[in-house]
């Protein structure tokens, strides 16, 4: 049984940070027009959302109400690897419009950089959420890919549903041909057609992604994302693991016993994570330490001091560019964004950067992307590069 995720919010209170501190619907910093509004993170090289149930079922059903195209994808340990070895994979991320956490692994590493990460929201749990609950309006849901026929049982077993939070419109196996087969004009069309609220693909992991990021200006489903094995637990092919085993982080354990298969998956993601954890999660979990010991000694400050040329703004970060420091960034940021120009970060005078910052930059180069210009840095001291480095971004300096 699934815990009660969507309780009422509190009056004035859109939601609430990682800390605790209420975000009012009335807040001039938070804007939900644009991607800086987002409380998200930068952890090894991908973008993470502060997110609790309220907030992210909220963002969907926005999504759908405004038929604005909407992204959700559901970075696991399995995503964190393939992000690192696959730009592509990892641009879909960066591009994603909510980048919920999925998996306690994810969590932890999360929290112990920084990121005030308050429970994971994983895709099947997500899947569970929008199906359960009561609705005048049901969710129509379109179902794509998974094995031979179960999207037709899971298609059937929700309409036999009288009561519940989806309907769905269609379900479509388009086999196992490559991603361009799969963008098919025709499949496109059914799938338009449909007028499908939240599209939801059961591929593997990268040519999921790989199909909504091809196919993002394309199709007219408001919610798309990427739930994999999802259909498999819908259809009762595989158990889902026990809470307790969820909560401890040993579902993969679970998954295993399920399908063998995967082990061998399990095994290499492994290995690179506790790679990544040695060389990077440790050193900037130590980093943050000292530094915290240092900030009770010594107020860091932070100006952004502004620049217009000709063809960019430049912006150049001065002093501690932490979370701290987050809403005077988004401020500059948003009206820097507003100009519709190339933006140059200058981080000769950085003294810091922790995750939350990373986060915002991420936001940034996501908005300046759509608006078809680009975000640079230039100048960064050898301190700065190799916090770039550790945090896995070091691609935004290249």
């Amino acid at each position: 049984r699934l815990p009660s995720r969507c309780d009422p919010a509190e009056p004035g209170v859109a939601h609430r940070d990682g800390d605790g501190t209420p975000v009012t619907l009335n807040d001039p910093v938070r804007d939900d027009s644009d991607d800086l509004s987002r409380d998200v993170y930068g952890i090894l090289g991908i973008p993470l959302d502060a997110l609790d149930w309220q907030s992210l079922i909220e963002r969907i059903d926005n999504a759908v109400a405004k038929r604005e195209r909407f992204l959700l994808s559901t970075p696991n340990v399995n995503f964190l690897m393939m992000s690192q070895a696959d730009q592509e994979f990892r641009e879909s991320l960066l591009l994603s419009d909510s980048c919920s956490v999925d998996g306690m692994p994810m969590v932890w590493i999360a929290r112990l950089m920084g990121a005030a990460i308050p429970q994971r929201l994983s895709g099947s749990e997500i899947f569970d959420v929008l199906r359960s609950r009561e609705r005048l309006h049901k969710l129509k849901v379109f179902l794509f890919g998974g094995a031979e026929g179960l999207v037709e049982r899971v298609n059937q077993s929700i309409n036999a549903e009288e009561r519940g939070g989806m309907a769905c419109v269609g379900a479509l196996n388009p086999g196992f041909g490559s991603i361009a087969d799969m963008s098919a004009q025709p499949i496109i069309n059914d799938i338009n057609a449909s007028g499908a609220d939240f599209l939801t693909v059961f591929l593997s992991a990268r040519k999921a992604q790989g199909f909504l990021l091809q196919n993002h200006e394309r199709l007219n489903v408001p919610v798309r994302a990427q739930l994999g094995a999802t259909i498999n637990l819908q259809a009762g092919t595989v158990r889902r693991a026990p809470l307790l085993v969820q909560r401890t982080g040993f579902e993969w354990l679970w998954r295993v016993k399920e399908e063998p298969y995967l082990w061998r998956r399990y095994f290499n993601d492994g290995r690179g994570l506790l790679y990544l954890i040695l060389t990077r999660v440790l050193p900037f979990s130590a980093y943050r330490l000292l530094r915290s010991l240092r900030q009770n000694r010594l107020k860091e400050t932070f100006a952004i001091h502004s620049n217009r040329s000709a063809d960019a703004i430049q912006l150049k970060l001065v002093g501690a560019a932490t979370s701290t420091h987050i809403d005077t960034a988004i401020a500059e940021f948003r009206q820097s964004l507003k100009t519709k120009t190339n933006i140059v970060i200058d981080l000769s005078r950085t003294s810091t950067i922790d995750a939350r910052f990373f986060g915002l930059l991420l936001m940034v180069r996501k908005q300046i992307l759509n608006q078809g210009g680009r975000l640079s840095f230039v100048a960064p001291t050898r301190g700065i590069v190799r916090l770039f480095q550790m945090n896995g971004f070091g691609f935004l300096l290249d």
